[in-house]
């Protein structure tokens, strides 16, 4: 009875976090591979220092180099939005497609 409260609760206040019923992950959930058009508009894979998914929507990336990303070749590789921050700190804002 207190799991099932206790999963509401944090569906409620995460809803894209939390899911209604657990779910197999596929093989591009399972992993935080890129595809290979978005590792080239971010410099190839040897600029990107960390990845860290941070919710089903976004993606954080540290790069090495900054200068080496490319915002225009992310968008047309199928990314809805790119933030970018100092410190070469870029979050990549998928949806739910990425």
């Amino acid at each position: 009875m207190f799991e099932k409260l206790q999963q509401a609760f944090w569906k409620a206040l995460t809803p894209d976090l939390v899911p209604d019923q657990p779910k197999a992950p596929s093989p591009k959930a399972a992993d935080n591979a890129l595809a290979e058009s978005m590792l080239a508009a971010l410099g190839g894979s040897a600029n990107i220092k960390s990845q860290q998914r941070l919710a089903l929507t976004r993606m954080r990336l540290e790069l090495h180099d900054p200068q080496l990303l490319d915002v225009t070749a992310l968008r047309v590789a199928g990314v809805p939005a790119v933030m970018s921050l100092a410190g070469g700190v870029v979050h990549l804002l998928l949806g739910l497609q990425g």
